[in-house]
């Protein structure tokens, strides 16, 4: 038995190896009328690929496909009563949203030119050796992710720099709270609204959810509903199917089909079209989506996360969103708190932003004196944490503060008290982090030693 299961491990090692490790993502359907023909296929890609599936006609493939998502079709150009590539042609005009493999023992010009005009992805001559398919495969698959990471890279690029790389931070009551909810609700597929004043980290928050999840190493794809016109957002969300007599059947799929599997974040939702809203709440019941002009549905594994700083009820009662769309998204609501309500990770923030920035634009960071730590934790913060952040960025580029935050005004003795609290606090949860380690808290913070030793001594702890 362990000479099996070394094998079995040498097997896999040798197939991630040769073709990549998309292979045994993938899943392939094979149509073809010989028994033979689809056995051998079976044989080879059974063990290597998430899922195959066969069909000896091409009715039996239109209802598997009807049925199932599948990422590669392989299927024989010669078969009784419709040949494989009228099929594909067919396919395309009701929602074909496979990559097609070819195989065919006739090699002529005009049949590889007619099939470049299907769309055919791959095309595989008879007689073909095992290593020949399993390379077509890996291939198409490759592609598809190629073409899916591309297609969501400019909405990641769009997103934030704060919120690219950010996290929840923060140990206020408030942030506490809201990181217990995230880690109760991280392995469920639940939908979450996160509401909350603009510039409060609601987007920051969903990240922290999804890489808390199962879904961590599938795309997180955030998008804002305001930057899309009412006529072009159910394309971007849904994708679409369009026939054009000159330029042929054109298929554009969506976001949703492209975040499959992972975490989609329709942020300012109370920005959707009315219209729109509807398709998007039968989506999200029914676990399917169909591209506009598609006559097919594809089955949907995807988390739906939802943000706004609108008054979602008042909308409802006003008629430009739907009660049973606010219902369904309104499972888990996340309110999330002013940055003058979490006073007390200011100083976390500050210091985090300060790295971050100064580290992205090549500058010294500036010191975070007492003085301007008391400005910053005394100021009403309206744009929140966003606020907080192009604070420091601006004052990075110009070298400087701006007055009202530096540290040369006096300051009352009471904003002097409420800081030092708030720099204990913060002090004291670095220390339990590094379980006492006084000069690894020193390094967190970038303070020296000395100060910590000095400052632990005035505390009553």
């Amino acid at each position: 038995m362990a000479n099996i299961a070394v094998l079995k491990q040498t097997e896999i090692k040798h197939t991630e190896s040769e073709f990549g490790p998309g292979l045994p993502l993938s899943s392939v359907l094979i149509v073809d009328d010989e028994p033979g023909m689809r056995n051998f296929l079976v044989k080879i890609l059974g063990s290597r690929c998430k899922r195959v599936e066969q069909a000896s006609n091409v009715q039996e493939a239109t209802k598997l496909l009807d049925e199932n998502h599948f990422d590669i079709v392989i299927i024989d150009n010669v078969m009784p009563g419709q040949n494989g590539l009228d099929w594909i042609k067919e396919q395309r005009k009701v929602g074909f949203f496979a990559d097609a493999i070819l195989i065919t023992a006739f090699a002529d010009l005009e049949t590889a030119i007619e099939a470049l005009r299907a769309g055919v992805a791959d095309f595989v001559l008879k007689p073909f050796r095992s290593n020949q398919i399993l390379n077509a495969v890996a291939r198409c698959f490759d592609r598809q992710e190629l073409r899916r990471e591309n297609y969501l890279l400019k909405y990641e690029l769009a997103a934030e720099k704060l919120c690219v790389h950010g996290r929840l931070l923060g140990r206020s009551a408030e942030v506490m709270s809201i990181r217990d909810t995230l880690e109760r609700i991280a392995p469920l597929p639940t939908s979450v609204l996160f509401t909350g004043d603009s510039g409060t980290g609601k987007e920051v928050v969903a990240r922290t959810l999804h890489s808390m999840s199962d879904r961590s190493e599938s795309p997180f794809v955030p998008v804002n509903c305001a930057a899309f016109s009412a006529e072009s957002i159910a394309n971007e969300l849904f994708g679409y199917v369009s026939h054009d007599p000159e330029k042929g059947d054109v298929r554009q799929d969506g976001l949703l089909f492209h975040a499959r599997g992972g975490t989609l974040f329709l942020d300012e939702i109370a920005e959707l079209p009315l219209k729109v809203q509807g398709t998007l709440l039968r989506v999200i019941e029914e676990k399917r989506i169909r591209p506009i002009g598609s006559l097919r549905e594809v089955p949907l594994n995807l988390r739906f996360m939802f943000a706004t700083n609108a008054n979602l009820e008042k909308a409802v009662a006003e008629g430009y969103f739907r009660a049973d769309l606010y219902h369904r998204i309104n499972v888990i609501n996340i309110e999330m708190p002013r940055l003058v309500q979490r006073k007390g990770d200011i100083l976390e923030l500050s210091n985090m932003f300060m790295k971050k920035i100064s580290d992205e634009l090549g500058v010294q960071p500036l010191p975070l004196t007492e003085g301007v730590l008391l400005k910053l934790s005394s100021y009403d913060w309206p744009g929140n944490v966003r606020e907080l952040r192009n604070l420091i960025e601006r004052s990075l580029i110009l070298g400087e503060f701006p007055r009202e935050f530096s540290d040369h005004e006096s300051v009352d003795e009471a904003a002097i008290d409420s800081l030092a609290a708030v720099e204990k606090r913060h002090i004291l949860n670095v220390l339990n982090d590094t379980k006492g380690n006084r000069a690894e808290a020193a390094r967190r913070l970038g303070i020296s030693r000395k100060t910590i030793d000095r400052k632990y001594a005035t505390w009553d702890v």
